[in-house]
């Protein structure tokens, strides 16, 4: 397992996560298209927050399972925070926000959202 370290565009927003980064997903719902974020889940217990949480707001939208978080400064998505399906709290991790990643190297599956 690998720690990469991730943060928004100011750094006011900064995490810590552990895993193996073998890919990442390419949601189409309406908000995954227009923030254009690739997400990498991982166990909430691989996910360590390093700032204070006041510096980022949460917003919830459609069935309200997932809380898309977003620094209170520059407004970057660096990550989320829900539940998988059987009830395990995750993070999502926007890859696009993780320090020395070489996105071209990271398959991306892509998730039909919109329909769902």
């Amino acid at each position: 397992m690998t720690t990469y370290k991730g943060s928004c565009h100011c750094g006011n927003v900064a995490y810590e996560v552990e895993g193996t980064l073998d890919g990442a997903m390419a949601c189409n719902c309406s908000i995954c298209q227009r923030k254009g974020s690739l997400l990498w889940f991982v166990p909430e217990s691989q996910f360590t927050l390093t700032t204070d949480e006041a510096n980022s707001r949460g917003y919830q939208f459609n069935k309200h399972r997932i809380d898309h978080r977003f620094c209170t400064t520059c407004g970057i998505h660096p990550y989320a925070q829900g539940q998988d399906g059987k009830g395990n709290k995750m993070a999502a991790v926007n890859v696009r926000c993780l320090e020395g990643i070489d996105l071209d190297q990271v398959p991306v599956k892509h998730f039909d959202g919109a329909s769902m």
